[in-house]
């Protein structure tokens, strides 16, 4: 059965390969049909990849290569629930190794200039607590770029 709703990712003219590079990083993930353009439009050209549908972490995606015209920001990002220091480090470390960048708080950008949100779940826990918890959790995230699990775990132990 296909899903009732699908995301759809704007990129330049690298849908494919941003696909290809997600499914390789995330469990549960996974490239599907590559569909191509059946004639010239503003994106692309005849026979150039047109979309990609993809799947990331069992969230399906669809690639639009649409041309330079939208170009991404942080209103829009994927956000990654992490259980150990190892598995942020891992996502972390693949989507800034890539040619992505670094930001605060747990976001990074990948090469294609996507947003990410890598985010420890014994944050996201201590958010839902809300009080002294929540707020000593977001106090520790706010000096941090990659998250950092033992001092958000040190801050709310306190």
């Amino acid at each position: 059965m296909t899903a009732k709703t699908t995301i759809c990712v704007w990129y330049d003219t690298e849908a494919e390969a941003a696909a290809h590079f997600y499914a390789s990083v995330f469990p549960d993930s996974h490239v599907g049909a590559v569909h191509r353009s059946p004639m010239d439009n503003p994106g692309n050209k005849a026979g150039d990849v047109m979309l990609v549908e993809f799947t990331i972490c069992g969230t399906p995606c669809i690639g639009l290569n649409g041309g330079p015209i939208f170009p991404h920001t942080e209103a829009f990002s994927f956000q990654i629930a992490t259980d150990t220091q190892e598995e942020t480090d891992r996502y972390w470390n693949a989507i800034v190794g890539n040619g992505g960048a670094e930001s605060a708080c747990g976001w990074c950008k990948d090469r294609w200039g996507v947003n990410w949100q890598i985010t420890p779940r014994i944050l996201t826990e201590a958010l839902a607590q809300g009080g002294e918890t929540a707020r000593r959790a977001f106090g520790a995230m706010m000096h941090m770029r990659k998250l950092d699990h033992a001092a958000i775990a040190s801050a709310i132990a306190d």
